[in-house]
Order: structure tokens, then C-alpha cells, then sequence
């Protein structure tokens, strides 16, 4: 069992920045993918962004060049540094870990972007 626990949320002002962290504990193998899901009031859960198990992001078109995600496989630990916020990036902000096949979800953290 894999448990995954999110935290940095919080409210910021429209082009300020966050950072949120995502720790992964229990049953890890080297070989896995992680990232940043986000579900805005009323609207589906979308992907942010996301690396794998090499090393390669890939972004949502809304936040390329204002958000970065990075790993560090020895915490076994993703950050998405959030820069330049919207008002558009206010949501819950949902971990995601793919493993072996199986996907496994932290409990989410809230952003809210308002002057």
C-alpha cells in the first residue's frame, strides 16, 4: 500500500506563488510516475502536470512556463512549484502515483487564487 500526503496549499494573490510537496510512504519500487492533478468547483479533475520514471514532465497547456514539477526519487518526493498564479488555478490540488498498474491518490490540498 502506498499512502501519499500533500501539503503547501494555501491562498495567494493573483501572480504570486506556491509551492506544493508530495510525500510518498509505504510499498515504493524505483519504477514510477508522479504527479499533480487539480479539480476546480464543478469541473472535472484534470491532469497539471506530471514526470516519470525517467525524468520527463509534461504539462497541462494552461500552466507551461508558469509551473514546474520536480522528483526527488531518494524522498520520494514530487514538488510543483507554482509561479505566476490565476485566479483560473484556484482548485484542489490531487497527488497522483502510478505504479505497477495501479494508481494511487493523496487527499488534496486547496489553492486559492484571490485578490
Amino acid at each position: 500500500q502506498v499512502q501519499l500526503v500533500e501539503s503547501g496549499g494555501g491562498l495567494v494573490q493573483p501572480g504570486g506563488s506556491l509551492r506544493l510537496s508530495c510525500a510518498a510512504s509505504g510499498s515504493i519500487f524505483s519504477l514510477y510516475a508522479m504527479g499533480w492533478y487539480r479539480q476546480a468547483p464543478g469541473k472535472e479533475r484534470e491532469l497539471v502536470a506530471d514526470i516519470d520514471s525517467g525524468g520527463s514532465s509534461n504539462y497541462a497547456d494552461s500552466v507551461k512556463g508558469r509551473f514546474t514539477i520536480s522528483g526527488d526519487r531518494a524522498k520520494n518526493t514530487v514538488i510543483l512549484q507554482m509561479n505566476s498564479l490565476k485566479l483560473e488555478d484556484t482548485a484542489v490540488y490531487y497527488c497522483k502515483l502510478n505504479e505497477l498498474g495501479i494508481a494511487y491518490w493523496g487527499k488534496g490540498t486547496l489553492v486559492t487564487v484571490s485578490s
